[in-house]
Parts: structure tokens; C-alpha cells; sequence
């Protein structure tokens, strides 16, 4: 049995072989395996230099110094230690965080654990479009408002946030900019100076990198502290203690570093795949798309399918590797909290499949993807 056509690439994506190869040079004896905190030793000092080209490659794709990056074991990781580490830091300034209903779970479910302990959460409905708007925003800041959490792209919609324009809110109010990069980063121009970002996500495995590694941008300023949430040893500025996995590390700054060279041509391919999907389903009626691609990254695509049930056609899809939704919450029969968060009804939530696209899908792949989702649909709805 041949293997699934692979639409998930906003779950995760493979690792590119160029990264895997880079990766393979640091597990062995033969190779650069030591710990990058043994400094009294040539092969430490081999691996702390190849962890510091990374976090200089992470760094250059998204404008930051290299000093401003913190690795962390993900994206999860570092949006718990962007808005717990950042509100127990600064209670002292103010308790009040401004956050949305459509963020990562990541965030979510970090923001309900804040307010268990006290702080305050203001929880922002977006429009039909998936995004908040620079006045929305502003209505909900207060005086004692110290962090604003928003992600770049929404996993679920793909929809793109002005970040500029909120950033521009945050600071006039005197509060500090945690953005979640996880969807973004190689996929949108990201400058953390130019749009204003004090705090950036960063995520390798959306990235064709490795799972288990990611990073904190953290601005280098004297307002902006972060409490540690993992102790032992002070690693990273004494914001993330823990050895640091050298092989992981080389593999997110190659990804990041490949996507500074290629990440205007995948995202121009995707882009051209993006229209043959939709102009290919243009003849199958009943067919709504909950993504408003006018603001959105051409790699997600979610869609509703009239009269038909999305765990139904879902497992009628069994040659697509696709998803009803974030794959955090896939095992839910829950309508998605994202779509009926933008006010889509629960009948035509539960008819919705995510699609997204990535550097190693073909054309072969869209042209297959259309011929089962037509033959599925009209099976279905008879």
C-alpha cells in the first residue's frame, strides 16, 4: 500500500535531508557530540561553537542578535516561558495579559493557568477573518495591561496579523509584544525591530526541522525580564537551564538558515499549488472556504463541505494525510474553537478540513488530493 499524499505540513513537517545531514555530523564520537557546556575540553568547545552558529542563523532570519535567542524544547515551550515567565517577572508593574479565543492551545491553556493564579486575561474575539484589528485591540488596553499575546498566522485559518499596527497599540500603552512565530517564521518576512516584537515563538519542526527543539526571542532591554520556569545550571542567560542538544540545535538554525535562501521560492510554489487546489474544486458545489485567502498564507486552506460530515469524509480521505484542525485538539469531535470563533455555526464547523501545503508537494500530490476529495463528496452526499 502506497503511502498517503502528505497535506498536514501545518502539523508539522519532515525534516529536510539537508538538515537530517547536518544533524547526523553531531550524535557519534566520530562527530561534533560533546556538551556545549564543557568548556574545559576541545570537542566542548567544538559543540558550543556549532550551537552558536545556530542561534546566529535563527537569529538572521527573523532580524534578532544572536544573544536574544533562548532555546527551548519548542514553540510550547517558549510561549509558557514568554507569558508565565514575562507576568510573574513583571506582577509587580501590573497583572492583566490581553490575549485571543483563536491562539494555539499553547497559549490558551497557558493564559487559563495565569488567571488561576490571579492575573487577569482579557480574551479577544477576532473578526470573520480570523485577525484583530489595531482598534479592537486598543478598546481592551488598560493601565495595568504588561504583556498582549497574539500569533503572526492562525495554525487553523492561515490568516495573517498586521503585527506592525499592534505592536504600534502595545507600546503606546506601555505593555510589551509576545508574538507566537511557530506559522510564520519562513513562511512571512518576520523582523522582530522593524514590526515591533518583544517576545517571538520560534518552532523547527514547521520548518523542516527537527521535533523537541525551538526558541525564545527575548528583546535585549531593561523593561522586558523573564522569569525562568526550568532551573539547574543557569543556561541560556539563566532563562532555560537544561543541557542543550546540540543535534537538535544544528538542525533548527540549518532549517532556519535554508529558509533565509529559499523561503521566497517555497512560499511562490506553494503559492501556484495553493490556485490549482482551489481552481480544481471550483466545479464541486457546496464548497466554503472558511480561510479569507486575501489575508491569509497560501499553505493553509480550510474548508467546509455541505452535507457532509468532516470525521466522515475525513476517514473517506484515507489516501490524504490531512486534518479536521490543529492536530493538538485532532483527537476532539469538538467543533473546532478556532472556526467557531470567528462565528462559523457548529454544523458547518464540523464539515471542515484543514489542507496545507509545503516545499515537497507536487503537483502530482494536488492533482491526486482533488480526484479523491471529488469522488469522496459525491459519494458521500448521495
Amino acid at each position: 500500500m502506497s503511502a498517503p499524499v502528505y497535506l498536514d505540513y501545518a502539523a508539522t513537517t519532515p525534516v529536510d535531508p539537508r538538515v537530517a545531514e547536518v544533524m547526523s555530523r553531531h550524535l557519534t564520537l566520530e562527530g561534533t557530540f560533546a556538551n556545549p557546556a564543557s568548556r574545559s575540553h576541545m570537542p566542548g568547545w567544538q559543540a558550543e561553537q556549532a550551537v552558536e552558529g545556530a542561534r546566529r542563523q535563527v537569529a538572521d532570519l527573523i532580524g534578532a542578535d544572536p544573544r536574544e535567542i533562548v532555546w527551548t524544547s519548542g514553540a510550547t515551550e517558549a510561549d509558557n516561558l514568554a507569558l508565565i515567565g514575562f507576568m510573574r517577572a513583571n506582577r509587580s508593574r501590573g497583572r492583566h495579559l490581553v490575549t485571543s479565543i483563536v491562539e494555539h492551545k499553547a497559549v490558551i491553556d497557558t493564559a487559563l493557568a495565569l488567571e488561576a493564579e490571579g492575573f487577569e486575561v482579557t480574551w479577544l474575539t477576532p473578526g470573520s477573518d480570523g485577525r484583530i484589528t489595531p482598534a479592537l485591540l486598543g478598546e481592551a488596553m488598560r493601565e495595568d495591561t504588561v504583556l498582549v499575546s497574539l500569533m503572526a498566522v492562525n495554525n487553523e485559518l492561515g490568516c495573517i496579523h498586521d503585527l506592525p499596527a499592534l505592536a504600534e497599540v502595545v507600546h503606546a500603552h506601555g505593555a510589551v509584544f509576545h508574538v507566537d512565530g511557530a506559522q510564520a517564521a519562513g513562511k512571512l518576512a518576520l523582523d522582530v525591530q522593524r514590526m515591533g516584537i518583544d517576545l517571538l515563538s520560534l518552532s523547527a519542526h514547521k520548518l523542516y526541522g527537527p521535533k523537541g527543539i525551538g526558541a525564545l526571542y527575548v528583546r535585549r532591554h531593561a523593561d522586558i525580564r523573564v522569569e525562568a520556569l526550568i532551573h539547574g545550571g543557569g543556561h541560556e542567560r539563566g532563562m532555560r537551564s537544561g543541557t542543550l542538544p546540540t543535534h537538535q540545535i544544528v538542525g533548527m538554525g540549518q532549517a532556519f538558515a535554508l529558509a533565509q535562501e529559499e523561503g521566497e521560492a517555497d512560499q511562490s510554489h506553494i503559492a501556484r499549488l495553493q490556485a490549482r487546489f482551489l481552481a480544481g474544486l471550483a466545479e464541486l458545489p457546496g464548497i466554503h472556504l472558511n480561510t479569507d485567502v486575501e489575508v491569509s498564507l497560501p499553505n493553509i486552506v480550510n474548508l467546509a463541505f455541505d452535507n457532509v460530515d468532516g470525521e466522515t469524509l475525513l476517514m473517506a480521505l484515507r489516501n490524504l494525510a490531512i486534518s479536521t484542525g490543529s492536530a493538538c485538539n485532532s483527537a476532539s469531535v469538538e467543533p473546532s474553537y478556532v472556526l467557531k470563533g470567528i462565528g462559523i455555526d457548529p454544523a458547518r464547523a464540523l464539515s471542515s478540513l484543514r489542507f496545507s501545503f509545503g516545499r515537497f508537494t507536487t503537483d502530482t500530490d494536488i492533482d491526486t488530493a482533488l480526484g479523491e476529495i471529488r469522488h469522496a463528496v459525491t459519494a458521500l452526499r448521495r
